[in-house]
């Protein structure tokens, strides 16, 4: 008789099959070319960061000898052999959809990238010219030595070009050209069609024009790669006493970290592939060969070239939300009712506002706020920084420890901190990964308080690209829990009360617990129980637990899970009343909605954590509950409308595969994001607004 599975789903098997299903987007031949080449691009790019963090992190675990095994049963070794083996599939058919579909289709309809074998003389003369002005000047070669200590340290996600070359009589030595970030890595080229838009690889470029680097000797050999060095690296901040000079140091470090993937082209030359090995100390499992262009995901750039938006799918723009007068103050507003948001169907400007206008208003006296990630430009950031420069107390948490926006982050904090802000650099220990912002006005003579709660960042640029909610009140019992919650993380309390939210790492996960129990002990007495989550990552043992045992007291759970789900549904015995899906389709799904039924009485919740162990106990989060019946009656609409998408809805299998959800007929088809965007037009006012719209904090040493 087989054995039966494990209880658990393998965390890093469940990602590579989220990337596996935004890949399927870019292989289905209904969908514009560019908007297939995006999501073939982005699975390139997600799939630089998983190699970072990881297999950066499950290398370390091989290397420091450790034993263990995940909740699935695997110990790294057998992870990181797992991994190789699907990554290998994914990059094959990343490859055969760009050359043998993608690229070809373009081609038919005006955009080119050609060989240089395929230029005009007139094009050549052009590229050698932009060579000769523009890329040879920026570029240095390094010579190198392998017998000696001091090697060059190569920049990771960057492409290169290894070379062998020899001065007559000479013996061969080796060097390395590595293209910097800030060159286009797609060069346009002239006598192309007015309707049309050609370009050649800078690779190409570099590889062709090698020579002028090595006046006097011969190229003899030379090849693409491309290495990903271990990002996985942490900042022990218990022991920190500036964590600002530490995340930069950091940062340097993470540029020399070990190297835990290089990528090399299919025929490179052995003598060169024995050099980058040597070069780079990649052993074989870390070796993956490209027989594609590599770095995919530098095709992004070819979504924004102007003229073919015909090959783009209809935009959809950001909607005004009803209920928000542009001539009337949004704290009035709020003083009626709590204004509830879905991005990004609905615009991100009423949050924006909501800052600015605290800004601006005489009567506010202080804003304190949670600032994970932003954007480069930040309006939010701006208001803030202008709130502090007209003398209002602003209070502004940024998380330098947020993964690879640490030194965006930095010079964030340094700008606010300039204008009089107060910055707490996180919290000693955790991540601050709450998305929450206190107002603190005056009201005929009283304070009045109004907050804002999201599920995403406090970031413009995502806001348009990323699902998420926004909750905007002035209910005194929620924005007194704010304030405590401020007070707690800035002033280092140890007990932290509140009456309505729960917040991570002190009291979220009992609550979802206990609200979990609630509904299995319903189901045990025969009542009708349901759970509906929302949720990016499902990933934490002791949850996914009480949800079997919700599911076998005879609750019915319905979960949809965008990205990592460790939870094995459909299971006789132990989970056989729990259904997964997860949609893909054009914007990134990344709310979190909580649905208990509550007998009736439904409780609902938004919040900015997601079910994985790291956002439980190791990360500052908040669960918020709903209570206006309107927000409450839309939430679960877009529950609702969720769990029926038969168009870009997958459904978890038991074997830990996903499976495309088909409507029966054309009548029952439906796109929820589509769904969502026609009803946040249908909804929007004719005119629009005129806006554009325990802790132990760490502090910036005083110089």
């Amino acid at each position: 008789m087989p054995a039966a599975p494990p209880e658990f789903l393998n965390r890093e098997q469940s990602w590579l099959e989220f990337n596996s299903r935004v890949l399927a987007e870019a292989a289905r031949p209904e969908l514009p070319l560019l908007e297939r080449l995006k999501f073939l691009a982005i699975t390139a790019s997600n799939l630089d960061e998983f190699f970072m963090v990881r297999v950066g992190g499950l290398s370390a675990l091989v290397r420091a000898r450790q034993r263990g095994r995940d909740p699935s049963g695997l110990t790294a070794p057998q992870q990181l052999r797992r991994i190789r083996q699907l990554v290998e599939q994914l990059v094959e058919t990343q490859s055969a959809l760009l050359v043998g579909q993608l690229l070809p289709g373009l081609r038919a309809n005006g955009m080119s990238q050609l060989r240089l074998s395929e230029l005009t003389p007139e094009q050549r003369r052009h590229v050698e010219e932009v060579f000769s002005e523009t890329i040879f000047p920026v570029l240095t070669p390094v010579a190198v030595e392998l017998d000696e200590r001091a090697r060059p340290q190569l920049p990771g996600l960057r492409l290169g070009v290894a070379c062998a070359v020899a001065a007559p009589g000479e013996p061969v030595r080796h060097a390395v050209v590595v293209l910097p970030a800030g060159l286009p890595r797609f060069l346009p080229l002239p006598g192309v069609p007015d309707d049309g838009w050609a370009c050649v690889a800078l690779e190409d470029v570099l590889t062709h024009c090698l020579g002028a680097f090595f006046p006097g000797e011969e190229v003899r050999a030379s090849g693409l790669f491309r290495l990903t060095r271990n990002g996985d690296i942490a900042v022990d901040d218990d022991e920190v006493l500036d964590l600002a000079q530490e995340m930069e140091e950091m940062i340097e470090a993470r540029q020399q970290g070990d190297t835990v993937r290089l990528e090399v082209p299919a025929g490179l030359a052995p003598g060169l592939m024995k050099f980058l090995r040597q070069l780079t100390g990649a052993g074989a499992e870390a070796i993956y060969t490209v027989h594609g262009p590599m770095d995919p995901g530098a095709y992004m750039a070819w979504t924004r070239v102007p003229g073919f938006e015909h090959l783009l799918p209809e935009s959809w723009s950001p909607q005004a939300p009803p209920g928000l007068d542009p001539g009337k103050p949004l704290f009035d507003t709020l003083d009626e009712g709590d204004v509830l948001l879905h991005h990004p169907y609905e615009s991100f400007d009423p949050v924006v506002r909501f800052v600015q206008e605290a800004a601006e208003d005489p009567e506010v006296l202080a804003i304190k706020q949670f600032l994970y990630r932003t954007g480069s430009r930040s309006r939010i950031v701006a208001a803030l920084i202008e709130a502090a420069e007209r003398g209002k107390a602003v209070t502004v948490l940024v998380e330098l420890k947020a993964r690879f926006d640490e030194e965006r982050n930095l010079e964030r904090a340094e700008e606010l901190r300039a204008a009089g802000a107060q910055i707490i650099y996180g919290v000693r220990g955790l991540k601050s990964h709450a998305k929450v912002c206190l107002v603190v006005r005056r009201k005929n003579g009283r304070v009045r308080r109004y907050a804002h709660f999201g599920t995403g960042n406090y970031n413009e640029v995502t806001a348009r690209l990323y699902t998420d909610i926004s909750c905007l009140t002035a209910r005194e019992d929620l924005c007194a829990d704010v304030s405590a919650f401020f007070n707690a993380v800035t002033a280092r309390t140890r007990h932290l009360r509140l009456q309505r939210l729960a917040a991570a790492p002190l009291t979220l996960r009992d609550q979802v617990t206990d609200l979990i129990h609630a509904e299995a002990s319903r189901a045990a007495e025969g009542f009708p129980a349901r759970i509906q989550l929302r949720l990016n990552n499902l990933q934490d043992p002791a949850l996914i637990r009480a949800l079997y045992r919700a599911s076998q007291a005879g609750v019915d759970i319905r979960l949809n899970i965008r990205g990592v789900c460790c939870l094995r549904p459909g299971v006789p015995g132990l989970s056989e009343k729990i259904r997964v899906v997860s949609i893909v389709d054009r914007f990134l799904e990344h709310s979190r909605i909580l649905y208990f039924h509550n007998g009736g009485s439904p409780r609902l919740f938004i919040s900015s954590a997601d079910w994985m162990t790291r956002n439980l106990d190791k990360r500052i989060e908040l669960l918020v509950p709903i209570d206006d019946k309107a927000a409450k009656l839309r939430l679960i609409a877009i529950l609702k409308t969720t769990f029926k998408d038969t168009t870009n809805a997958w459904e978890l299998h038991p074997d830990g595969t996903y499976v495309r959800l088909k409507a029966g007929s054309k009548k029952e088809m439906l796109r929820s994001q589509e769904f969502f965007q026609k009803e946040a037009k249908r909804r929007a006012p004719r005119r629009r607004a005129s806006h554009a719209e325990g802790f132990e904090p760490h502090r910036p040493m005083v110089p």
